[in-house]
């Protein structure tokens, strides 16, 4: 703690003030050796960084993985999110609820306990799970696909055990982002290097900056978050902005319900996007970025740790990025269990230090973001593209895809299919394409319904299964990409049921800044239960027009699709 938090007299006066960002690492650093964070804690920290302390609580109270009540070194997080809940997360649930108590319940003499959680970002291997343990040496491992017995045993022993991740699925054609998936050792650095990596950054210092971004523009390369915001004209605005100095931000807080491509990205390839986030500084003049990743990724948070610990020995980071003259470094940024930040000024406000909640734009990032600063943010897909477009050029990069939707694009495939895992394909091929790479439905089973873009996306019925997978095909069919999910129902799944879900999962993770999402979340969670459909559409076209953020703006788009696609509101409608 007093690593992180520094020593001496620095503490007063302006350095206090500029010491707030530090606020989340420390309250991990407490929460992880404490299990939670007591009020002399708390305190501390707030003497030590010059945060009020009610301020501070503010914060600490924010986020899901903090704890302000005394709470067991081991906690068992188990998935119930809509993957999840139709691979059995529900019955694993029933069974450590009759064994230990109700979530939140001490067991095992108050070593342990478990809680219901969202989307864990396993869902190619669900049901799952996440034991963190609070130690002097922290501990945390994934469970997926876990079991009942698997799960019992963590709590009862009030110890991890076992937990090893197999390899994910990944196919395609071609296979450009996920070529280095399986077949390298990803805390290799030389591995890397000897299969090409670092190419692109020594390309980049050749063409130099402007000539980087003539490359990203004419890729016409669009951002993969969801936005798809066309990711030169963000550079572009950065690098030509006069306030100093500039950032770049990877926003790897992939918090959305069926979305896991970034995770196997940053945990079998982590030095790509090492490589890319220095590429996007050199272009929009920055010398310093922040990777902000979901704290429930404790794989891939310490592969890209160890990506830039190696990068920065060998000089690919540092004071002179190798002999360019170049400055640039890189400093990771935990996230704590808050979907919210997820959205590109709620994840500023987090890495300052305060609570994660959006701001109201303009201004926008590329002029106002990160602590005040013009800021580049992309997530860890469309950063992973930089490299590749480079050593091929921009214009070659833009005749894969389509017009509008160039390059290749990461799905996820989850649910009712024979081999879920990550999918990489040109845009322009269709949903049935890709389902037939991954097997398809299983045998004796009925495609009900297909979930496009996760939670905040849309669901279609199978008669979608000839659009095209390109953001032009979307938008003409009335659904989106959203973040690459592609979860299958059958005809065995209460799509009703799922839908509560993702109404409950948007009450639960609005930040209750705006009153539309706050209030509306709740109120559309309870008009389904009720099945009153005229309310629900009210409140979902009040939530989508004053809502603050996408959060909001968002939370109504399954319940209506699902209504449009399933008649799930309707009399006799599907159940």
């Amino acid at each position: 703690m007093d690593a992180l938090l520094g020593t001496g007299g620095e503490w007063s006066g302006k350095a206090s003030r500029d010491r707030r960002h530090l606020l989340l690492p420390a309250l991990h650093a407490v929460s992880e050796r404490a299990g939670w964070i007591s009020a002399g804690a708390l305190n501390y920290v707030c003497e030590r960084l010059g945060v009020p302390p009610a301020d501070a609580y503010g914060v600490a109270t924010f986020y899901d993985m903090f704890s302000t009540t005394p709470r067991p070194p081991l906690v068992l997080h188990v998935c119930d999110d809509i993957a999840c809940m139709c691979a059995g997360a529900n019955e694993l649930c029933d069974t450590l609820e009759a064994a230990y108590g109700a979530p939140g319940t001490a067991a095992s003499d108050g070593r342990a306990t478990w809680q219901r959680s969202p989307c864990l970002g396993l869902c190619d291997r669900a049901p799952a799970a996440l034991a963190t343990l609070a130690a002097l040496q922290p501990l945390e491992r994934a469970y997926a696909p876990a079991s009942a017995a698997e799960l019992t045993g963590i709590v009862a022993a009030a110890a991890p055990n076992g937990g090893a991740q197999p390899m994910p699925h990944v196919g395609g054609t071609p296979l450009r982002l996920l070529q280095r998936v399986g077949r390298i050792d990803p805390e290799s650095l030389e591995a890397y290097r000897a299969d090409g990596g670092y190419r692109a950054l020594a390309r980049a210092f050749e063409l130099g900056s402007d000539r980087v971004i003539a490359e990203v523009v004419a890729s016409k390369l669009l951002g993969r978050g969801g936005a798809a915001f066309p990711a030169g004209r963000k550079l572009e605005a950065v690098s030509k902005a006069p306030a100093l100095p500039h950032y770049v931000v990877c926003n790897a807080d992939e918090s959305e319900p069926g979305t896991f491509k970034d995770r196997i990205v940053m945990e079998h390839d982590p030095f790509a996007i090492v490589e890319a986030m220095t590429i996007a500084a050199f272009a929009a003049g920055a010398e310093y970025g922040f990777i902000y990743i979901r704290g429930e990724y404790p794989l891939a948070t310490h592969r890209l740790g160890h990506a830039i610990d190696a990068a920065r020995a060998a000089g690919l980071l540092g004071a002179d990025v190798m002999g360019s003259g170049f400055r640039f470094d890189i400093e990771i940024r935990r996230g704590a269990g808050a979907y919210i930040c997820g959205e590109e000024t709620a994840l500023f406000n987090s890495i300052e230090g305060k609570r994660g909640e959006p701001r109201s734009k303009p201004p926008f990032p590329v002029h106002e973001g990160l602590f005040g600063k013009p800021t580049s943010i992309n997530n860890v897909e469309t950063l992973a593209n930089l490299p590749l477009l480079l050593l091929e050029g921009g214009e070659a990069y833009a005749r894969t895809g389509t017009e509008g939707s160039t390059g290749t694009r990461l799905f996820c495939l989850s649910g009712a299919i024979v081999r879920p895992g990550l999918y990489e394909v040109p845009h322009g091929v269709t949903v049935a394409d890709v389902i037939e790479l991954a097997g398809g439905v299983p045998a004796g089973r009925t495609l009900q319904g297909i979930l496009l873009g996760g939670a905040a996306g849309t669901f279609v019925g199978p008669e979608a299964l000839a659009m095209p997978l390109s953001f032009e095909g979307a938008r003409a069919a009335g659904a989106t990409l959203g973040s690459g999910v592609i979860m299958l129902f059958d005809d065995r799944v209460d799509m009703l049921a799922i839908v509560k879900r993702i109404a409950r999962f948007f009450r639960e993770e609005s930040c209750g800044q705006c009153v539309p999402c706050r209030i509306g979340t709740v109120r559309q969670e309870e008009a389904l239960e009720r099945l009153d459909v005229d309310l629900i559409d009210e409140i979902g076209r009040a939530m989508r027009d004053a809502s603050i953020c996408g959060l909001g703006q968002a939370a109504y788009s399954a319940v209506e699709s699902a209504q449009r696609a399933f008649s799930i509101l309707s009399p006799g409608g599907t159940r």
